[in-house]
C-alpha cells in the first residue's frame, strides 16, 4: 500500500526540477539505447534520485576546492541568483547522456563543448584556466562519478568494487567526450587520482561564499529550508575524510551531516516509489522493457557485463 508521503514527496521533485524543461524525448525512436544500454551499470545507478542529488551536491561541495573549477563558477555563472538552475541543467545534462537516444546525448555533448569554449580567464593566483582544459574536465567529471556512486552505496543498495569499476569505465566515455584526459577508469584509479590531485587544491574565501550561497538557496517546493538542509547534509555525508579535513569539519559538522543522511535514507524509498515515470523509465519502455527493469539493483549479481 502507497504510503501517504509518497505523492508529497514525488510533488516536491517535480517542483524542484520541472519535467519537459530540457526538450529531451527519451521514447524515440523505439530502441536505441543511446550512449548506454539496459545492462550498463550507469542506467542502474543514476536513475536513484536520492543517491543522484545527494551525490551531485557532494560534487559541488568538492569542486569549489578547486582553484581553477571555482574561478570558472565564479566568473562565468550567476551562481548567486540561480543556483537552483545550474542544478537544473546539470541533472538535465547527466539525465540525458545516460537515458536519451544517442544523437540527442550527443547534441547535449556538443552543446555544453560550445559553452566550454566561452569559459576562461584567470584564477585568484593570475593563473590562467580554461573549460576546455582536459585535467579541469576531468576533475569535475571524478568530482561527480564518485558522488554519484556514493550516494547511490548510501541510500540505494550496495555496489560491488567490480560494478564500481564498471561504472567509472562507461561514464569516462562522457568526460572523454567533453574533452578530459586521463580519466580514471576503475576504482583504485580514482583513490589514486583523488590522492594526487590533492595538492592543487585550496579552501579559500571563494570556496566559502559558494558553499554559503549554497546553504541559503531557496528551493521551490514546500519546507525549502529543511528539505536543502536534508539533501545538502546527506551530500556532506558522502565526502571523503581528505575533503572533510580540507573543508574544516569537525565533530558538529559530522553529526549533523549523519543526522541529515539517517532521514534521506529514510525516504528514500518513498522517492523511489513515487518517481515511476522519469528519463530511466521512459528509457526502459523505448528498449522494450519494463520500467522496474532500472531498479534490479546490483547486490544480487544480474546486472550483465557491456561491451
Amino acid at each position: 500500500m502507497p504510503s501517504p508521503l509518497t505523492q508529497p514527496l514525488r510533488t516536491w521533485v517535480l517542483r524542484a526540477f520541472p519535467r519537459g524543461e530540457s526538450g529531451l524525448d527519451y521514447d524515440q525512436p523505439v530502441g536505441d539505447p543511446g550512449l548506454f544500454d539496459p545492462a550498463s551499470a550507469t542506467w542502474q545507478l543514476h536513475a536513484d534520485f536520492a543517491g543522484m542529488l545527494s551525490g551531485g551536491l557532494c560534487a559541488l561541495v568538492l569542486q569549489t576546492l578547486h582553484p581553477a573549477a571555482l574561478a570558472g563558477v565564479w566568473d562565468h555563472s550567476n551562481f548567486r541568483t540561480d543556483l537552483v538552475g545550474r542544478l537544473r541543467r546539470t541533472t538535465h545534462f547527466v539525465a540525458g547522456t545516460s537515458y536519451a537516444p544517442r544523437a540527442q546525448a550527443e547534441a547535449q555533448i556538443a552543446r555544453v563543448r560550445r559553452i566550454h569554449d566561452q569559459v576562461r580567464g584567470h584564477t585568484q593566483t593570475g593563473e590562467p584556466y580554461s573549460a576546455n582544459d582536459p585535467a579541469l574536465l576531468t576533475w569535475v567529471h571524478v568530482t561527480e562519478a564518485y558522488g554519484f556512486l556514493q550516494g547511490y552505496r548510501r541510500f540505494a543498495g550496495p555496489v560491488p568494487g567490480p560494478d564500481a569499476d564498471r561504472y567509472y569505465d562507461e561514464t569516462r566515455r562522457i568526460a572523454e567526450a567533453l574533452g578530459a584526459g586521463d580519466v580514471p577508469r576503475s576504482e583504485s584509479d580514482v583513490d589514486e587520482y583523488f590522492r594526487a590531485v590533492q595538492p592543487r587544491l585550496a579552501f579559500t574565501d571563494r570556496s566559502r561564499e559558494v558553499l554559503r550561497v549554497l546553504d541559503t538557496m531557496r528551493l521551490p517546493v514546500p519546507m525549502a529550508g529543511p528539505s536543502r538542509k536534508v539533501f545538502l547534509g546527506a551530500g556532506m555525508a558522502l565526502l571523503p575524510d581528505w575533503a572533510r579535513a580540507r573543508l574544516g569539519h569537525g565533530r558538529r559538522e559530522r553529526a549533523g551531516a549523519e543526522v541529515a543522511a539517517r532521514l534521506l535514507s529514510a525516504a528514500a524509498p518513498l522517492f523511489r516509489a513515487g518517481l515511476n515515470d522519469g528519463p530511466a523509465q521512459h528509457a526502459c519502455r523505448r528498449m522494450g522493457l519494463a520500467p522496474s527493469w532500472v531498479r534490479r539493483g546490483f547486490a544480487d549479481g544480474n546486472t550483465a557485463q557491456t561491451g
